[in-house]
């Protein structure tokens, strides 16, 4: 391989990073804008409006009904979640006494039916309060680091709605920019590589908009059938953790799982165990067959490429990982990058 390519595909591979990660709110605006361009060029072309006009009336539909979506769902799990933090003392309190009760019976049987030891009984009653107290310090750390990264997430999302405007504005300009800066005999090819990392990109979002709401749908109808409250809520809080693979729907489900076999509520906790099987077998045997089939690649590709992308940089690199088989199957493709191994 040619010292140029070699060098070509390693910048590339930095770009992507610094692009999954710092580069997060332009990237996601990049996509919108360019699943906005079919309409901003109806509005162009039908409606005689000029750019600035017609990419502002997309921009700002896209917005209206981002906040409109986000307020609709927010006001429904802020609902479930209220109430089920206003019930978290009365479950920890609840917590507390099967554990007496459970120590106080474990004490009887180790001493042949006689009254519990008091010294005992209340050495192990504050190893279980320390328990409860140690996991009730966990869950408001962990809501207070939700809300100390609200702000983030504002900057966030104002730098991505910003971005959504600018570059829906300026997206045939930054088009021309790129292609710019290949020889002209290279241009065709670039944008034979562009118009195929398009429909691999969106297939690949399709994807895994897919997989999120087979996700919500098992989880859902499995909660239902447990018998558990708030099955909304809960089912897209596990959705959004499921996203995230160094989190995954383990996360969730396995300690409220042990907490209720703690309590007592064996049925409950085995279900929420079951359930967190079945999501976990689900997602692994039909993500690589949807993942492949959505991007153009294989389903070994696409595993291979979600595991390895995964283990090299984290959670970026399952997003990372099949983009950079996407590019390198588009480049292959357009014969960008056509190279044969020579053996002398």
């Amino acid at each position: 391989m040619p010292l140029r390519q070699f060098m070509l595909i390693v910048f590339s591979l930095v770009f992507l990073y610094l692009l999954f990660t710092t580069g997060a709110p332009f990237l996601l605006a990049l996509v919108v804008a360019i699943f906005l361009e079919p309409l901003t060029l109806l509005l162009i072309n039908q409606a005689k409006m000029n750019r600035l006009a017609a990419s502002t009336i997309s921009s700002t539909l896209f917005t209206v009904l981002l906040l409109g979506l986000a307020a609709l769902i927010g006001m429904k799990v802020v609902t479930e979640l209220t109430a089920f933090m206003e019930n978290v003392p009365n479950y920890l309190k609840n917590a507390n006494t099967y554990l007496t009760d459970l120590l106080e019976r474990a004490q009887s049987y180790s001493s042949g039916g006689e009254a519990p030891q008091p010294g005992q009984l209340e050495s192990w009653l504050s190893k279980a309060t320390e328990v409860l107290a140690s996991l009730s310090r966990s869950a408001s750390a962990t809501l207070l680091n939700f809300a100390s990264g609200i702000p983030n997430f504002f900057i966030f999302f104002i730098v991505f709605l910003v971005a959504v405007y600018l570059f829906t504005l300026s997206l045939p300009m930054m088009k021309q920019s790129f292609l710019s800066l290949f020889e002209e005999k290279s241009r065709l090819q670039m944008e034979q590589v562009l118009a195929s990392l398009r429909k691999s990109v969106f297939g690949f979002l399709r994807a895994q908009m897919l997989l999120s709401v087979i996700t919500y749908i098992v989880c859902f109808v499995g909660l239902l059938i447990i018998g558990t409250g708030y099955p909304l809520a809960i089912s897209l809080l596990i959705v959004v953790v499921d996203i995230l693979p160094v989190l995954g729907t383990g996360s969730v489900l396995v300690p409220w799982a042990a907490y209720q076999l703690v309590v007592g509520d064996v049925f409950t906790g085995i279900g929420l165990l079951l359930l967190f099987i079945a999501i976990t077998v689900i997602r692994r045997i039909v993500e690589p067959k949807i993942l492949g089939d959505a991007v153009g690649i294989g389903a070994l590709s696409a595993l291979i490429s979600l595991y390895v992308g995964y283990e090299l940089v984290g959670v970026v690199g399952v997003f990372l990982g099949p983009i950079v088989i996407i590019v390198f199957v588009a480049a292959r493709r357009a014969g960008l990058l056509d190279f044969k191994i020579k053996l002398d």
